[in-house]
């Protein structure tokens, strides 16, 4: 006998009336009809081709091999069953799992030393890996697993994806304390002709904020360009150049370098930073598990 020509809901009918012993009950047990039972036990008789159950005065009675059936049954449907509602677990006190976040340098300056302190305190074996949003096929390596999250502004991912807001990104002007500008607000001409450096971040929000300043037709005076801001602290501090740059990194850098910051004088966009998951991860234990830790610390 072929297991694709088996239908499981005959076992289901099968067991309900070895244990029952009349149609009637089992019809209202399983949400049927009579006449279903019947066809559904006619069915049964000729794939098995024996009689299974005999109309009697006591009701339906078993043969010998519908007995020696039963148990074997019962065992089978109950361990489907019990596969089907067992739910998977994490214990992140005990887990000794690797996660794979992707994120921009800035939200490794931002997010990683929080997520690391909690992670020591609720889950001591948990280790973090991450990788750059644009330096690899972000989709592709979410959707195989070999990324658990993404965090940023990340329009590319649409389809498949499960996305939650954390916080919405505002830019500032910053620079030494004790510059020219270190005052209470910065003239869009002030801006324009001060000494600047950029950081080129393409396929990120802070490349469509340098988009926003172009397209708006002001020139700034850019000294220089680096691709990443892990060493823009360690610039702006030695140096009169000023920089264009979320807020929550310039709250980071203040102290550690003694730089300052000001509105920014150019009108721009706040820009939202999401954090992604793919849909085939979503009930993951342990991805809902990092997920839930990472919006309890970083969501507004």
């Amino acid at each position: 006998m072929d297991l694709k020509d088996i239908d499981l809901n005959l076992l289901v009918v099968f067991q309900q009336l070895f244990t029952e012993r009349r149609v009637s009950v089992v019809a209202e047990n399983l949400g049927l009809t009579q006449p279903a039972i019947s066809n559904a036990l006619s069915r049964l008789r000729k794939m098995l081709g024996d009689e299974l159950f005999l109309r009697t005065a006591r009701g339906m009675e078993p043969t010998p091999y519908a007995s020696q059936l039963a148990e074997p049954i019962s065992y089978a449907l109950a361990t489907i069953r019990d596969t089907l509602d067992r739910k998977m677990e994490f214990n992140p006190a005990d887990s000794i799992r690797k996660f794979t976040i992707a994120m921009t340098d800035i939200g490794e300056i931002h997010l990683l030393p929080k997520l690391m302190s909690r992670l020591a305190a609720i889950a001591p074996g948990v280790t973090i890996s991450t990788v750059r949003n644009a330096s690899v096929n972000l989709g592709d390596e979410i959707e195989a697993g070999r990324v658990d999250l993404a965090i940023g502004l990340l329009p590319q991912l649409k389809s498949g994806y499960f996305q939650r807001r954390l916080f919405r990104q505002r830019y500032v002007c910053m620079f030494r304390a004790g510059h020219m500008l270190d005052k209470e607000a910065m003239t869009l001409e002030e801006f324009a002709s001060a000494q600047h450096v950029v950081v080129v971040s393409g396929g990120t929000g802070h490349a469509m904020v340098d988009d926003t300043i172009e397209r708006r037709g002001i020139k700034r005076r850019v000294l220089l360009s680096v691709p990443h801001f892990v060493a823009l602290g360690h610039i702006l501090a030695s140096t009169d150049m000023i920089a264009s740059v979320p807020e929550r990194y310039a709250r980071e850098c203040m102290q550690p370098f003694q730089l300052k910051y000001l509105p920014h004088p150019v009108p721009l966009p706040e820009f939202g930073i999401n954090l992604f998951w793919h849909a085939k991860f979503h009930k993951e234990p342990g991805n809902q598990w990092l997920r839930g830790v990472v919006f309890d610390l970083f969501s507004d």
